[in-house]
């Protein structure tokens, strides 16, 4: 991997991250600026305060490395909150032994959502509008630069352009165990690398590690208050499966920007298996179409709805495509393999490849194989058909699977029943294109604007943020440094190294 120090493959995060955070915490003890909360020769190393929330639910595993790596900073938060909600382990102990503050919700129902409100409600009053407020993962771990460099990109205001409201993270995921979690890296690195091409302009500022300016957050607070934004009567809105995305779309709506600089980078666990990632991603997704639902047909949302558009035509193209196919196979013999449509898909799989070159010779070669990323794509097209299902039907959104057997048949069985039914209009828009002899021109044209896609991405350009007068993110389209573990330093043979 070019990210030079990033764990290795097989690696655990604690064999790969614990004992170079742990030295390096040492020598920063000795130097008295480990203690979040004990280092006011630091206080003004950035402009304002910075406080830090960690929610978590029983993390004894990963909590210590993730306040480590809060230790680690070149720029320590002058403050770090453990919010423990619900927890029956030592998350509390362990907290508090990294230096942590360790404050417990109260009665809350609301998940993490409600737990970050009953903190922020305490803490944003005796912030002032040059504060700011990280929310983080507690199976997070930040690069060392992380929060300087976010602090020094949230004040680097633009004349002409709006207030950024929040910078969000890079991330890349850990430990690489199985072809689960390869593919998962694999989208991970392309996601760098899209954000790297869009000069860090963020759809969505993440859960792993986003700094949001104290004002702003107290202006979600009025706005929610006053109506202004469709739902919730707090920072985070305890309505949304995805209250990340929902606030980004918050920020965006009262007219700030969000962005992921190339160089706040951080690691977070991957899902290890497939049954984790389905509900993972059908919480994404599910909770993203929630989110739209809510905020309707605004110049802020018609990008994101715009490529929900075209996502659901992907989902789309793949039954339409083998309906097409089989029905001219099966009349007039196999078409044969035009070799013009093979080269231009043939450059689609090529940027495919490309992209994900910086994510070591084994995400190469998944990339090269093709076929586990294509089936692991028909995956999340079940993920993303199911979602639709579920906000079409008005079924109970939930962060976890449904635990009682009749309920989870129930589910089955509508799901079963949906796919079906969207299977079968697939199928019978596929034979009406066939009978006006338009079907294959349709293939043609999905197919050509993927390959045109691939073309601008590889070319590095983002023409959309022009169409769509999107300011950019970043000032300066600076490369993507290398992540390094915090405790060593970069050889000369692999510091330039960058991943692009």
């Amino acid at each position: 991997m070019s990210l030079v120090g990033r764990p290795t493959r097989g690696e655990t995060r604690k064999e790969a991250w614990g004992p170079a955070f742990v030295r390096q915490s040492r020598n920063l003890t000795a130097q008295g600026q480990t203690l979040p909360g004990h280092i006011p020769d630091l206080r003004r190393a950035g402009p304002g305060r910075i406080v830090v929330l960690v929610p978590a639910h029983n993390e004894e595993a990963l909590i210590a490395e993730t306040l480590q790596s809060l230790a680690a900073q070149t720029r320590p938060a002058d403050e770090v909150i453990v919010v423990t909600d619900r927890c029956t382990d030592r998350t509390a102990q362990i907290s508090t032994a990294h230096g942590a503050r360790v404050v417990e919700s109260v009665g809350n129902t609301q998940a993490k959502a409600g737990a970050l409100n009953q903190v922020l409600d305490e803490l944003l009053p005796r912030l002032s509008d040059d504060d700011a407020v990280m929310v983080m993962d507690s199976d997070t771990t930040l690069s060392s630069e992380f929060i300087a460099r976010a602090a020094r990109r949230l004040h680097e205001q633009e004349p002409g352009l709006p207030p950024i409201g929040g910078v969000g993270a890079i991330f890349f995921g850990y430990p690489l165990r199985g072809l689960v979690c390869h593919l998962q890296d694999n989208e991970y690195v392309r996601y760098a690398r899209e954000l790297h091409r869009r000069r860090g302009r963020a759809d969505v500022l993440t859960g792993t590690a986003s700094l949001y300016p104290a004002k702003a957050l107290r202006q979600i607070q009025r706005a929610r208050a006053e109506s202004t934004l469709p739902r919730g009567d707090d920072v985070y809105d305890v309505e949304s499966l995805t209250e990340d995305n929902e606030l980004t779309l918050a920020l965006k709506q009262l007219g700030y920007r969000c962005v992921s600089p190339c160089a706040c980078i951080v690691g977070t666990e991957l899902m290890p298996t497939w049954s984790r990632l389905y509900y993972q991603r059908l919480r994404w997704q599910r909770g993203a179409l929630d989110n739209l639902r809510a905020y309707g047909l605004t110049r802020v949302t018609l990008p994101y709805m715009c490529r929900q558009a075209l996502t659901y035509l992907s989902v789309a193209f793949v039954p339409f495509f083998l309906t097409v196919l089989g029905y001219y196979t099966a009349t007039k013999g196999f078409p044969g393999v035009p070799w013009f449509w093979v080269s231009v898909t043939g450059i689609a799989a090529f940027e495919r490849v490309w992209a994900a070159k910086r994510g070591g010779w084994k995400s190469l070669l998944l990339a090269v194989a093709i076929v586990p990323e294509v089936l692991f794509d028909q995956f999340l097209n079940v993920v993303y058909a199911k979602a639709l299902i579920d906000i079409l039907t008005g079924s109970d959104a939930t962060w976890e699977q449904a635990r009682g057997r009749k309920q989870r048949l129930r589910r089955l069985l509508v799901t079963t029943c949906g796919l079906l039914l969207m299977l079968a209009a697939v199928v019978g828009l596929a034979f009406a294109c066939i009978a006006l002899g338009i079907a294959w021109h349709l293939i043609a044209v999905f197919v050509l604007c993927g390959v045109s896609a691939a073309v601008i991405r590889l070319s590095r350009l983002y023409p959309l943020g022009l169409l769509l007068s999107l300011p950019s993110g970043e000032p300066k389209h600076g490369e993507m440094p290398p992540w390094r573990q915090p405790g060593t330093s970069v050889p000369a043979s692999t510091g330039s190294r960058t991943h692009g």
